[in-house]
């Protein structure tokens, strides 16, 4: 079905895709100081940041894996 070397070469893509900054940190800066009154910024860690995408993309692979890859040992 998908070759491993397919797979990864898909998830480098999405990460690559889905993983670049839209708004600048200028535009961000600009935004939060205009207060609405509804909700506040709260700048999160990098650390945060970085472990939340990873853990995302690990289940996304695995759901991939799960669904597409495995074979069960019935067939």
């Amino acid at each position: 079905m998908f070759s491993k070397k397919m797979l990864w070469a898909s998830l480098a893509a999405l990460v690559f895709l889905t993983g670049t900054p839209s708004v600048t940190l200028a535009e961000m800066t600009a935004h939060s100081s205009e207060q609405n009154g509804q909700f506040n910024h709260i700048e999160q860690p990098l650390g945060l940041k970085v472990g939340v995408a990873i853990g995302g993309l690990a289940f996304m692979g695995l759901e991939l894996w799960w669904f597409l890859l495995y074979k069960s040992s019935d067939s």
